[in-house]
C-alpha cells in the first residue's frame, strides 16, 4: 500500500470509529428486555386473568419471551408469602410490579419503594390504604385500577334478596385481611333490606370447610362470598360447599358461576387486567405511575347459571333472568 493509500485508510478507519458509537451501558438500556413482575396470591400463572394480561401486552407489541420478560411470583393462597415474594421481585429487580390484590400491593410497595407499581385489582379505597394520595394524582409510586368498588356489596345483596324474597338469614364469607369497606357496605345493605347478616370470618383455605359448617349450624338460608383474592383461588371449593349445603348463593366474579355457582355480579376481572396492560406499557415508556390516574371499572355484569338453579330446585324470578348479562342454561 503507497504511503497516501495508508494516510487516506487511517483517515478512514479514524472517521468510522469517530462516527459508530461505541457500546455504552445507554446502548445496553436500549437494547434491554423489560422485566415485569407479577405479585399475587393465586396459584399458577394459567389463569384467565393473566392470560388477559398478556392479551393486553401483545396487542401493544409485547411478547412474553421475546421483547418482555415475565416474571411470576405466586402465593398460593397463603398472603402471609407475599412479603418475601415481592421482596425476591425487587432484588431482580423488575421494571414494574403489577398486583391485583390489597395485600399484594402493599408488599409490593414495602419491598420496593422506587418500583413502579400497576394495581390490575387494586382494593376500592387505595386512598384510605394509605397505597396513593388521590385518585386523580396517586403520587408515589403506585397506580392502577380498582376491581371491585365497596358500593357492589348492597348491590350484591340486593340481587340476592330480588331473586329469592324469602331470604332472611344471610352468611357471609369474609377474609378478615381483606379491605372493610367492602364488609360495611353489606352490613349496610343489610339493615336496608331487613335481613339478618352473620360474618364468618376466613382467613385461610382450610377453613372454608369449617366456615360453611358455621352458615349451615346458624341456619342460614343464604349466602354472599365478599370479593377476595383468596376466595377466587378456592371457588371450586365454595361452589361445591354451597350446592352440598344447598344455598343460594351469590359471587362477585364471573368465574364463580362458570364453575357452577348460583349468581355472580361484578366488574369483569379480565377486563381490568387488560387495561393494566396499557398502564405498563405507559411505565415503561416513562410516564411515571404516580401521574397515572386510579381508574374505577365501568361495566357490571350479572351472570345467572340456570342449571345449577335447577339442581338446586330453585326458581329464578323472570325480572332477574331479564336483568341479567348472561343465562347459562
Amino acid at each position: 500500500m503507497t504511503p497516501r493509500r495508508s494516510i487516506l485508510a487511517a483517515m478512514t478507519f479514524g472517521a468510522i470509529t469517530a462516527i459508530a458509537p461505541l457500546p455504552s451501558a445507554a446502548q445496553q438500556q436500549l437494547g434491554k428486555v423489560p422485566r415485569i413482575g407479577i405479585l399475587s396470591p393465586a396459584e399458577q400463572p394459567s389463569t384467565k386473568v393473566f392470560d388477559a394480561f398478556r392479551k393486553g401486552l401483545r396487542a401493544l407489541g409485547y411478547i412474553e419471551g421475546r421483547n418482555i420478560t415475565i416474571e411470576y411470583r405466586l402465593a398460593g393462597g397463603n398472603i402471609g408469602r407475599l412479603p418475601a415474594l415481592a421482596g425476591e421481585l425487587a432484588r431482580l429487580p423488575v421494571d414494574v410490579m403489577v398486583t391485583d390484590a390489597l395485600k399484594s400491593a402493599q408488599a409490593a410497595r414495602e419491598a420496593a419503594p422506587t418500583i413502579p407499581i400497576v394495581m390490575a385489582a387494586g382494593p376500592a379505597d387505595p386512598v384510605a390504604a394509605g397505597l396513593v394520595q388521590s385518585f386523580a394524582h396517586p403520587g408515589g409510586n403506585v397506580t392502577g385500577f380498582i376491581f371491585q368498588p365497596a358500593e357492589l356489596g348492597g348491590k350484591r345483596l340486593q340481587l340476592l334478596k330480588d331473586a329469592f324474597p324469602t331470604v332472611s338469614r344471610i352468611a357471609a364469607l369474609w377474609n378478615p385481611a381483606g379491605f372493610a369497606l367492602a364488609l360495611r357496605a353489606t352490613e349496610e345493605a343489610a339493615r336496608t333490606l331487613g335481613v339478618q347478616l352473620r360474618t364468618i370470618n376466613i382467613a385461610t383455605p382450610d377453613q372454608i370447610g369449617a366456615g360453611f359448617e358455621m352458615a349451615v349450624a346458624g341456619d342460614a338460608d343464604g349466602l354472599d362470598v365478599l370479593p377476595d383474592a383468596m376466595f377466587w383461588n378456592n371457588r371450586a371449593q365454595i361452589v361445591t360447599l354451597a350446592a352440598k349445603s344447598r344455598l343460594p348463593a351469590i359471587c362477585p366474579e364471573r368465574e364463580y358461576v362458570d364453575d357452577g355457582g348460583l349468581l355472580a355480579y361484578g366488574a369483569e376481572a379480565t377486563d381490568s387486567f387488560r387495561q393494566a396492560a396499557g398502564y405498563v406499557e405507559k411505565i415503561l415508556k416513562g410516564t411515571k405511575p404516580g401521574d397515572l390516574p386510579i381508574q374505577q371499572p365501568t361495566r357490571f355484569a350479572l351472570v345467572v347459571n340456570l342449571k345449577t338453579a335447577r339442581a338446586l330446585g330453585l326458581t329464578i324470578p323472570p325480572p332477574i333472568l331479564a336483568r341479567a348479562d348472561e343465562v347459562i342454561e
